[in-house]
């Protein structure tokens, strides 16, 4: 995956370093060479402040103007007029008389610069060898750059202090679309000032997600309008036919009308359950919840399916787990339809799954201030394969029994989705049956 920051890291600190490296190769490279010219400068000032009377060998090595010279630094010779050696320095190599100028000549495997200057009554001679004059040279030269090895290490700070703060509006942008709701389509509002190179994607993704959510919108209404149109003319025809068979004006078998009236009564609940469905994907998932009391809601769902769970001697009913107590309302915050659909799709599917004299137990938990619920019941329970399927729409397992359209479990999941809560599946313990929690519902605030 390639990375924006580290190719600019990687590429801003090599051509920094390659940059100093041949500055400061420069840098050195002209230090050395002054550093040679002062030298023979040097060479040129120590032959012209010689004092004049030389008269004898080693005099002057004596004398207080030559204290400074060391005689590994500097051979000092002097010839008179005549050609005669007057003076040579102390540790002095013998080397020849050379013309006037300097000259780089190797004597005894050793390296020297010469410089000879000639005077009206002498001349004069001064040497250094090369081995000296290049490490003081070195010497010289790296201290020129002590400042750029200084200023590396400070340029490549700055330069990850500067592409960081580039691009913190990017790393910005990603942390507040990765938060986000997957039902969150209203457009981005970037914090504080929008950087010019940034405005375009913000722009752009604004555009699509505007786009998103025409398209979300569209389907939602079809969705919704479809249902709707379809439930007031099923619900008539229902009506027609039963009314047909009371008055005897419907000719027909009585199994083929029983299953007449079956199918009608299966797509009218299809139609039902897609208009719950589009509901709740038209709600608003920011809208404000109100108190509520599960428990209340748990009870009126248990009264609407217990002529259900009659027909099939499936013994329904209401439990308080410990240890909250029996008079505890379980108030939450959330939204009384949909929480009453929550738990109607739930107790649908337990009691259509439920085998005859079966059980379905709706059971309420309190942990603490966590509010959580379960619907168990005895039935055949759902292969593990097929768990993390279950909660799609439209899917139905490989093993299902009975009529449904396979979306009760998905409205059930959406509104649980709405109210923070989480939807799962577990088979029991013992093998028989399956279990639906949902949790934790936000409790409500103490009044």
């Amino acid at each position: 995956m390639t990375s924006i920051r580290r190719w600019l890291l990687g590429w801003l600190i090599f051509g920094f370093a390659a940059a100093s490296g041949v500055a400061g190769y420069a840098i050195f490279r002209a230090a050395h060479e002054e550093a040679s010219e002062l030298f023979d400068y040097e060479l040129h000032a120590v032959a012209v402040s010689l004092p004049p009377g030389m008269a004898a060998t080693g005099a002057l090595a004596q004398g207080p103007a030559m204290q400074d010279l060391s005689d590994d630094r500097i051979a000092i010779e002097v010839w008179n007029a005549q050609g005669r050696l007057i003076y040579r320095s102390r540790h002095a190599p013998d080397l020849v008389r050379l013309d006037e100028g300097f000259r780089t000549i190797e004597r005894d495997d050793k390296q020297w610069r010469v410089f000879g200057l000639r005077q009206p009554d002498r001349f004069v001679q001064v040497a250094q060898p090369v081995s000296v004059r290049e490490s003081l040279a070195l010497r010289l030269a790296l201290r020129t750059l002590w400042p750029l090895g200084v200023l590396l290490p400070l340029t490549v700070a700055l330069v990850l202090f500067v592409v960081t703060r580039g691009l913190a509006p990017i790393r910005s942008l990603s942390s507040m679309l990765s938060t986000r709701s997957l039902d969150a389509l209203e457009p981005v509002r970037f914090p504080g000032r929008v950087p010019v190179e940034v405005l375009p994607l913000i722009d752009a993704l604004n555009d699509l997600l505007a786009r998103l959510n025409a398209a979300s919108s569209a389907q939602r209404t079809f969705v919704a309008d479809a249902a709707h149109e379809l439930r007031s003319p099923l619900t008539a025809l229902k009506l027609q036919l039963q009314a047909a068979r009371r008055d005897g004006t419907l000719k027909g078998e009585g199994p083929t009308l029983t299953r007449i009236e079956e199918r009608l009564n299966r797509i009218i609940r299809l139609v039902q359950q897609l208009l719950a469905l589009a509901r709740e994907d038209a709600a608003d998932a920011g809208a404000a919840l109100t108190r509520v009391s599960l428990r209340r809601v748990g009870e009126q769902s248990i009264s609407d399916f217990s002529l259900l769970a009659e027909e099939k001697s499936i013994d329904l009913g209401l439990e308080i787990a410990p240890p909250a107590q029996e008079d505890d309302a379980f108030e939450v915050l959330g939204e009384p339809h949909a929480l009453s659909v929550l738990l109607n799709n739930l107790l649908d599917n337990a009691i259509k799954h439920t085998p005859n004299a079966g059980r379905v137990d709706l059971v309420l938990r309190r942990d603490g201030e966590r509010v959580s619920l379960d619907v168990r019941d005895t039935g055949p329970g759902i292969p593990e394969d097929e768990i993390p399927r279950v909660s799609d729409r439209f899917y139905r397992g490989t093993e299902t029994q009975g009529e449904g359209s396979g979306l009760g479990l998905a409205i059930a999941s959406r509104v649980a989705s709405r109210h923070r809560a989480q939807l799962s599946l577990r088979n029991n313990v013992d093998g028989q049956g399956l279990t639906v929690t949902v949790s934790p519902f936000k409790p409500a605030p103490v009044s």
